[in-house]
């Protein structure tokens, strides 16, 4: 197992396209800048590195976006990205004017970052929703959820709650069909992580989500798997690397066994029962992780929930990221005809 942070970047280069390498591997420097020994964050220096867009009401590739204020008392704010159905940039009254279309899903989306890392107006994802709404037919709703370690665990999570009600709620985003908010819940990484923590309280609560999309999403637990040990420094990430944010991320004096990071552990709540959305979960064969993620599609089975698995043996994390691999062209149509199938 690596005894530090450093990555072999050149087998990562043998596996991936050369601009998705690039890409990548800075993300990985800048990333190792970041984070600090004792724990801390340099979130000013984040903030600077981070490739950032503001919301653009001209119709970019079909799409128009904005940014919408959820909940003051915390500055939660959450971009949202609908198809332009008209040149030229909407008036303030297109903003919100009820979808058009018998059945339009509505996806809640959670940006990746290990829970540190990127936001809702990071250049990277302000382009992977804008492909999201143009391949599902779909609005789409970023949410800039507060990040670890200046705000743990649950603060991620509240977020996404608070996001999943304010949505539920517009009346403007209700399908024709049925008079309702199609709600799919999606997320890359720890955005994964999230998505199926909001999914369990929207169960709870009551609140009907048609949906999880989980990218390669971001699980683990105190056990060293198989991939972990194989995989660790080998395709941009380390075994510490993720120790780092988990430890960042969970309540101080927890380990890996807390539900958050280890969702079908001893301590955490059985699905069997519950009324939980079906699910699209998607593997990358290189990602260290892998093992955790697949371990979280057996046990949605396991708990007689519906489940998808798309294992890609051969991609790294962030294949999805760039249009550039076969990967993302089968995964985003796998993403179109899941959140499609409920029409």
């Amino acid at each position: 197992m690596a005894a530090s942070d450093e990555v072999n970047l050149i087998d990562s280069k043998t596996v991936v396209p050369l601009n998705t390498w690039v890409l990548i591997s800075t993300f990985k420097l800048s990333y190792n800048l970041l984070r600090r020994s004792d724990g801390t964050f340099n979130r000013h220096l984040a903030e600077y590195l981070d490739r950032k867009v503001t919301a653009n009401a001209n119709p970019e590739d079909g799409v128009f976006s904005f940014d919408v204020v959820m909940d003051r008392t915390i500055g939660l704010l959450s971009r949202i990205y609908r198809p332009a159905h008209v040149e030229g940039p909407p008036s303030v009254l297109d903003l919100e004017k009820p979808v058009d279309g018998d059945v339009v899903p509505v996806i809640l989306f959670f940006h990746g970052g290990s829970f540190a890392h990127s936001s809702a107006n990071s250049k990277i994802y302000d382009t992977l929703c804008r492909r999201l709404v143009g391949t599902c037919n779909s609005v789409v709703v970023s949410v800039n959820y507060r990040r670890a370690p200046e705000n743990p665990y649950p603060c991620a999570y509240d977020d996404g709650w608070t996001a999943l009600n304010w949505v539920n709620s517009r009346t403007w985003l209700k399908s024709k069909k049925d008079s309702k908010v199609r709600i799919f819940l999606a997320g890359d990484s720890s955005g994964g992580n999230i998505v199926h923590n909001v999914a369990l309280k929207a169960c709870e609560a009551g609140i009907d989500v048609l949906g999880n999309v989980l990218l390669n999403p971001m699980f683990g637990g105190e056990e060293r798997t198989e991939s972990e040990k194989r995989l660790d420094g080998k395709y941009f990430v380390t075994v510490r690397d993720r120790d780092w944010y988990w430890k960042a991320f969970l309540p101080e004096g927890e380990d890996r066994e807390h539900p958050a990071c280890n969702p079908f552990g001893v301590r955490a709540r059985s699905l069997r029962g519950l009324r939980f959305p079906k699910s699209l979960v998607v593997v990358a064969g290189l990602d260290l992780i892998q093992d955790w993620q697949l371990a979280y599609a057996e046990g949605l089975e396991r708990a007689g929930q519906e489940v998808k698995l798309v294992h890609l043996e051969k991609a790294t994390i962030g294949f999805y990221l760039l249009p550039n691999n076969s990967y993302f062209h089968s995964v985003m149509d796998e993403i179109a005809a899941f959140v499609n199938a409920e029409s």
